[in-house]
């Protein structure tokens, strides 16, 4: 569109500037033909005050259309016939005065429609076959003849340069639609771009939302599980231990009692640490899986060797945290039931995808036979599949008893905020 809008300005342009530079050429041709044309006295001086006439005429013209659209209208295609008059009466003092009459052959469609367009360039046509011809009026039978032969030629050539004219402009007309379609269809596919990435981030709210109401639930339904029936455990003991007038049996009771107190402090610890990672409060994801393969292999012996590939990047918080926990399940899970000798842990960067695998050389076991919750009061691979679905991922699990196991937790690359 910036180009359709240089070519009116330069269409402009050459309204107001080069018909000057036109009638300047013929005028300076007659100057200096005016002994070898023969022009008499009185043709001097009607070409010099039609000259004078055709100056006011683009002097009217140039401030009429300087703030107006260049398109057909009744002023414009008045200022043409009023041009092609000049232009022939100047040509009939002297034939070099056609330079001026032939502006009535550039871009007259953009001051002429329809009939009044045929007969402008059928005018300007007799006029540059007039001043070819030897001059106005023709004189003699052979001049005639040259002049008539001269005026089909102009025809031929404006029916001609007309219909490719009609075709440019029919091409263009066809260019400028199909631009104008284009944009409108950016225009819609941008608002579309727009809707969904207003859509994306409000799945992820709706995902984060249902992301704590399922660890709410979780740690509800293990809090249930464990510390409150630790709680519970601790009480009865307690009462017996109130209501029993043996020594012995109060002390056996209330050793009870202490040992269900020291399990549900860790249940609680265990629940206050996988609520927040605190692995994540200085560190990204990389270092936090780093230090925590480093930590696990300290307690357990086992030795871990940790790689990350791809492109690094800034994960969002919610992401970095469920693959963390995803690990950290995955290696406790190593820890109470692989007696591995080895553990790899992957973290790979790929585009749109990140991918964590856990990999042991632990003696593996049936998966047909994996339980829902683990002795130990653990989700274990259902509560890290749970975890990696919750954000629009996926886990799977490959192990073959006496093989190994190899854990892959794979999640959209959501970026930080």
């Amino acid at each position: 569109m910036t180009d359709l809008a240089g070519v009116e300005q330069r269409w402009a342009a050459y309204f107001r500037w080069g018909p000057y530079g036109m009638l300047a050429a013929g005028a300076l041709l007659s100057l200096a033909t005016v002994d070898v044309v023969g022009m008499s006295a009185a043709e001097r001086y009607t070409a010099l005050a039609l000259t004078g006439a055709a100056v006011v005429l683009q002097l009217a013209w140039g401030r009429w259309s300087r703030e107006r659209p260049l398109a057909p209208s009744a002023p414009g295609a008045c200022y043409y016939f009023v041009r092609w008059a000049l232009g022939f009466a100047l040509s009939w003092c002297n034939p070099f005065f056609a330079f001026y009459a032939a502006a009535g052959f550039v871009g007259p469609e953009r001051l002429l429609r329809g009939h009044a367009l045929q007969l402008g360039l059928l005018g300007t046509a007799v006029t540059i076959a007039g001043s070819q011809s030897g001059g106005m009026p023709p004189r003699g039978p052979l001049a005639w003849a040259v002049f008539g032969g001269l005026l089909c030629i102009h025809i031929a050539l404006i029916v001609v340069f007309g219909r490719l004219a009609a075709r440019e402009e029919e091409r263009t007309r066809i260019q400028t639609g199909t631009i104008s379609e284009l944009e409108r269809t950016n225009a819609a596919l941008q608002q579309a771009l727009d809707e969904n990435a207003a859509l994306h981030a409000q799945l992820l709210v709706q995902a984060r939302e249902a992301g704590v109401a399922d660890e709410r639930r979780r740690l509800a339904a293990e809090i249930h599980d464990t510390i409150a029936q630790g709680l519970a455990g601790i009480i009865a003991q307690l009462q017996v231990v109130a209501n029993t007038p043996d020594p012995d049996l109060a002390r056996q009771h209330a050793a009870r009692a202490t040992d269900l107190a020291r399990h549900s402090l860790g249940e609680a610890r265990r629940s206050v640490h996988n609520l927040a990672p605190v692995a994540l409060a200085h560190d990204g994801l990389p270092e936090a899986l780093e230090k925590t393969a480093s930590q696990w292999s300290e307690r357990t012996g086992v030795h871990v060797r940790f790689t990350v590939t791809g492109t690094v990047e800034q994960l969002h918080d919610e992401v970095a945290a469920t693959l963390l926990r995803i690990a950290q399940e995955a290696l406790s899970n190593t820890a109470r039931h692989a007696h591995a000798t080895r553990v790899g842990v992957t973290l790979s960067f790929m585009g749109d995808e990140v991918t964590l695998d856990i990999r042991d050389d632990g003696r593996g076991f049936d998966r047909t036979a994996v339980r829902e919750r683990t002795s130990t009061g653990g989700f274990g691979l259902p509560g890290m599949r749970a975890r990696a679905e919750r954000i629009a991922g996926s886990l799977t699990v490959e192990s073959e008893p006496g093989h190994g196991t190899a854990v892959s937790a794979r999640v959209p690359l959501v970026r930080h905020d």
